[in-house]
Formats: structure tokens, C-alpha cells, sequence
């Protein structure tokens, strides 16, 4: 009988290079009006529930959105098509881009909070902050959902720890 060739065990495999395995569609996420405008590049964005409609966002304790968030009691998830990767690295801070500088390249409108959804966007869903909630390294967002704009295109993916564009079928 043949014996099974083992496999060799991975050098302490962590959490996050399992998370990395996960492809998911890439937003960015913005809060604050005028020169407090900010954001953040995530792909922790998830409905909580339909009924009634609710946002989820993870944002790390440490990203600058996240006290305008706490302040403005609101945020725009903004599902980034396959051309806007360009939007998605300057709110990733790639180029060490900060603050109401990441607006720019990029055209963008106030929803009904006053958050700024991106011309163009796959989906752009406007929240208002019920609660936030502390965990370890990051701040559970949680929102209702204000208002929804649905735009057109191919979703932008990340996986593997870059982006990726879906085949059309």
C-alpha cells in the first residue's frame, strides 16, 4: 500500500494569514464634512441586517476616522468598483495621504448625513451611528442605514494581500 505524502506544516500559520485567503469586495468607508472630512479603506464592511436595515464596520482603534466617526455620528460605505483602486490606495494612505487630502482624484456627494459617497461607486450606503462597541484591537460600527445609492460596474476584490478584478462572464 502507498502511504500518503504528508504535508509540510506551515510555520505558525496566524489568524490573519487565513484571513488573507478570504477575497472581499473593498469600500471605503468616509465621515466628516469640510477640512474634518477623512476615511478608511476596509473590506470589514458587512450588512448586520436587513430588517431593519443595518451596517457593520471594524475599524482599528488606531485609524483617524474613527473619532470623526465618533463625533459626526455618521459614515458612508462606499463599495469601490474595479477602476477605483486608485481611491482605495490614497484612503489606505499609500503615499502617506491624510485627512481631506484622499478626496481628491475623485468626485463625491453629500448623502443625507452629510457623509460624502464617491461618484461612481458599485453601491454607496449612508449610515448613522447607533452604537460602538470596543474589542481588542478594533471599534465595532455599528449604523443604520440611511439612504442607498446603487451605481454600476465590476466590483474591486482583495485577497492575497492585493486587488483583483472578477472575470466577466
Amino acid at each position: 500500500m502507498n502511504a500518503v505524502p504528508k504535508v509540510p506544516a506551515l510555520a505558525q500559520p496566524t489568524l490573519k494569514d487565513a484571513m488573507r485567503l478570504a477575497a472581499g469586495g473593498v469600500a471605503v468607508v468616509t465621515a466628516g464634512v469640510g477640512e474634518e472630512r477623512t476615511g478608511l479603506t476596509a473590506t470589514s464592511a458587512t450588512a448586520l441586517s436587513i430588517d431593519p436595515p443595518t451596517m457593520i464596520v471594524c475599524v482599528n482603534r488606531n485609524a483617524s476616522a474613527l473619532p470623526v466617526i465618533g463625533r459626526r455620528r455618521h459614515f458612508c460605505v462606499n463599495m469601490l468598483a474595479a477602476e477605483h483602486e486608485h481611491v482605495a490606495n490614497r484612503f489606505a494612505g499609500f503615499g502617506d495621504v491624510k485627512g481631506a487630502a484622499r478626496y481628491a482624484e475623485a468626485d463625491w456627494l453629500p448623502h443625507a448625513t452629510g457623509a460624502l459617497t464617491l461618484e461612481g461607486a458599485l453601491a454607496s450606503i449612508d449610515c448613522e451611528v447607533e452604537e460602538l462597541i470596543e474589542r481588542h484591537s478594533h471599534v465595532i460600527v455599528i449604523g443604520a442605514v440611511r439612504g442607498v445609492r446603487i451605481g454600476a460596474g465590476e466590483p474591486l476584490v482583495y485577497a492575497r494581500g492585493r486587488y483583483h478584478r472578477l472575470a466577466r462572464p
